[in-house]
């Protein structure tokens, strides 16, 4: 029987050994896509008490790395194919001419490299700006604008507007994740600079963008312009564009819809997952420790690590149960009301998913919802809040459709 970390409170569960065959690699435990490998005996939670149920509304897809909507009520999902596509799926079925194309843009669709984010604007509906995360052929950062054509079914790939860049040191760790914010600004999330161990202490460090959430007006001067309230404006030799630091690889973040909390799924190093989380009434600045702590352990220092000014995560999973943490969103649609404010969230190598919520009295609990099969790569949710979870292995969008508690 293996020992299982709850949120501090511990139950046994059986060891399963799982075999997986995967076109992700997991290079220092994070995400890697691209290369075959085989996932050997991960340890995952024994026979579920809980049930998700969900069905594939998309097949036959090459790297679905993330799902979203538009705002504009069409009923649209518009998928994420990281070789450099976004993809439309109807309500019925993925339309055949692709919404984007910049394949031409992306130097590698493969690793951790190529097309990781979108986000439409909130105000999508009249201005038709949306926005792009993705890797170019030196493998750096770029996010960029672009803007919808006369066919709503197709942007315009001329409409390019450059809004940030990025050098990366290394391939890995990219991050990619864009959102919104509740507040109307531009979040980024990008890794601390790749290789393993975060040899330059980038996260750290607040005189670069690397390991950091970033905060940006995107409706101001062109390309963008820093929010005053950001917590590092005025302070000597930060990034102002800085508004969370101490992160790894955040590689999938979201907002509740509802409260406005912030949810962060940061992969971990070699032995620990962790969920981070941000109050809506957070005016930022928050370090989440990386590298001095992997999830609630000490990193580098081995020992010493926290002065009290780290946030500690409110949810911690060793490599027993996965290896690379797929963060999602809280459940805020009305066709599975058992699952109404559990933030859902997943493991690429396990297929496990979980579900966390805040119990008073006892704090952040975590409960296994289903022991999948899935190479997850990311969650979503459409205008509804209805979520969704793409399959690498398949080359899926699943819909989840019921709980059986």
């Amino acid at each position: 029987m293996e020992r299982m970390e709850i949120e501090g409170t511990t139950k046994q569960t059986p060891l399963r050994s799982s075999v997986k065959s995967c076109s992700w690699l997991v290079s220092n435990k994070v995400l890697w896509l691209g290369l075959l490998c085989l996932v050997v005996s991960v340890a995952s939670a024994g026979p579920a008490l809980a049930a998700l149920q969900f069905q594939a509304i998309a097949t036959g897809l090459t790297n679905p790395i993330g799902i979203t909507h538009a705002g504009d009520n069409s009923g649209r999902l518009f998928i994420t194919l990281q070789g450099g596509q976004i993809v439309i799926f109807d309500g019925a079925q993925v339309l055949a001419t692709p919404f984007l194309d910049i394949q031409s843009l992306i130097g590698s669709g493969v690793g951790e490299q190529g097309l990781l984010g979108l986000a439409f604007h909130p105000n999508y509906e009249t201005n038709g700006f949306f926005y792009v995360n993705y890797t170019n052929h030196k493998g750096n950062t770029v996010v960029a604008r672009y803007h919808v054509s006369a066919a709503p079914n197709i942007a315009n790939p001329a409409s390019r507007r450059i809004i940030l860049r990025q050098t990366q040191p290394f391939a890995n760790h990219n991050g990619g994740q864009l959102q919104f914010g509740p507040d109307g600004f531009l979040y980024i999330g990008l890794g601390d600079g790749g290789s393993g161990g975060d040899p330059g202490n980038r996260a750290q460090r607040l005189s670069t963008l690397l390991g950091k959430i970033l905060r940006i007006d995107v409706d101001g001067r062109r390309p963008y312009t820093i929010p005053p309230s950001n917590p590092f404006v005025g302070t000597p030799r930060a990034r102002p564009e800085i508004w969370a630091y101490g992160l790894r690889n955040p590689w999938r973040f979201s907002f509740d819809r509802r409260t406005g909390n912030l949810f962060i799924g940061d992969v971990g190093q070699n032995l620990f997952e962790e969920i981070d989380f941000q109050r809506a009434s957070s005016r930022g600045g928050e370090n989440y420790g990386w590298r001095r702590m992997e999830g609630r352990h000490c990193f580098e220092p081995l020992v010493g690590c926290n002065d009290g000014t780290l946030k500690l995560p409110i949810v911690v999973y060793s490599h027993n149960l996965g290896c690379a943490v797929i963060g999602g969103y809280v459940y805020r649609g009305s066709a599975i009301p058992q699952l109404r404010g559990r933030y859902l969230f997943g493991d690429f190598c396990s297929g496990l998913i979980w579900g966390a919520r805040f119990v008073r009295g006892r704090g952040w609990t975590r409960s296994m919802l289903q022991d999948t099969n899935a190479l997850i790569a990311a969650f979503g949710e459409d205008q509804n809040g209805e979520l969704y979870f793409t399959d690498l292995g398949t080359g899926s969008v699943n819909q989840i459709t019921g709980f059986i508690p």
